[in-house]
């Protein structure tokens, strides 16, 4: 059974940071790739960054690009988000999405991110 388990979520003040952590477990195959997306108001999942687990390649929003990092430790699925400078903008549920394949995607729970003075 897949599991995909994010952590490291809370409050954190404007300008703080935060680091979340996502594990996938259950998935026998190699994993490509890895990332994390936001909640939207409109209920879409928006990329915040993204990582191929083989080459480091990665890929952010342009509202990451410069605050935010995705890192990986490929040995233990695991992905990693350290969230710098962070403003209200950056506040909602954060989702792990593990692309296993080209048919099968698995979603963590979320994690929430809450940014208050």
């Amino acid at each position: 059974q897949v599991q995909v388990v994010e952590s490291g979520g809370g409050v954190v003040q404007p300008g703080g940071s935060l680091r979340l952590s996502c594990a996938a477990s259950g998935i026998s195959l190699t994993i490509p790739a890895m990332g994390w997306y936001r909640l939207r108001p409109g209920g879409q999942r928006e990329l915040v960054a993204g990582i191929r687990m083989a080459d480091h390649w990665r890929k952010y929003s342009d509202s990451a690009e410069g605050r935010f990092t995705i890192s990986r430790d490929g040995a233990k699925n695991t992905i990693f988000l350290q969230m710098n400078n962070l403003g209200p903008e950056d506040a909602g549920v954060y989702y792990c999405k593990v692309e296993a394949s080209v048919q099968d995607d698995y979603w963590g729970q979320g994690t929430q991110v809450a940014v208050a003075s």
